[in-house]
């Protein structure tokens, strides 16, 4: 069984002082996604960023951490809360999967280099099947380590190289719907 997991659809994630995006598109194949698995009643996971930090876009006391109005959980939709990138630290997220028989997970969401990274790597070694689907998911330019500035489509491709094939198989929403869900 697969399991749906969007990752930090909140309103602060369009804040502009997180700057350049790519991937302009990634909500529609988010809702396109969100609406499949809401037909075939499969399980659906919406993972909520809940910042430590109050200047981050995700602290609990304002709008930023609200869902998108177009990504707001429907009754029976889980809603896990993480303080770390990954999604599955310090909560139940495993617990809830492995409970459903889940062993195949889909990620999607925000932001390409960390959570979503972060969560596709730590399930990949506690033994899901992982597809990450890179249409679904966007970033934010970024300089490197070596303070080259880097654009969000080159910090996304990196991200997606770190996980194909190692952590994870990097899909379209296409190719998930059909040659894997199908």
């Amino acid at each position: 069984m697969h399991a749906l997991i969007l990752i930090d659809q909140q309103k602060g994630i369009d804040h502009p002082k997180l700057g350049l995006r790519n991937n302009p598109s990634a909500e529609a194949e988010i809702s396109s996604l969100l609406s499949l698995w809401r037909q075939k009643s499969w399980p659906i996971f919406h993972v909520k960023h809940r910042s430590k930090q109050r200047e981050s876009v995700f602290w609990p006391d304002q709008e930023g951490f609200e869902f998108k109005e177009a990504f707001l959980p429907l009754e029976g939709e889980a809603t896990i809360e993480k303080s770390v990138p990954c999604a599955f630290i310090n909560n139940s997220l495993d617990d809830e999967l492995k409970k459903l028989g889940v062993n195949e997970i889909v990620l999607v969401g925000v932001a390409t280099n960390n959570s979503v990274e972060s969560t596709a790597r730590t399930g990949g070694n506690l033994g899901y099947t992982v597809y990450v689907i890179d249409d679904a998911c966007f970033t934010f330019a970024k300089p490197d380590y070596f303070g080259l500035a880097r654009s969000a489509d080159e910090v996304h491709a990196m991200s997606l190289a770190n996980l194909h094939g190692e952590y994870a198989t990097v899909i379209s929403r296409e190719q998930l719907v059909e040659k894997v869900i199908a």
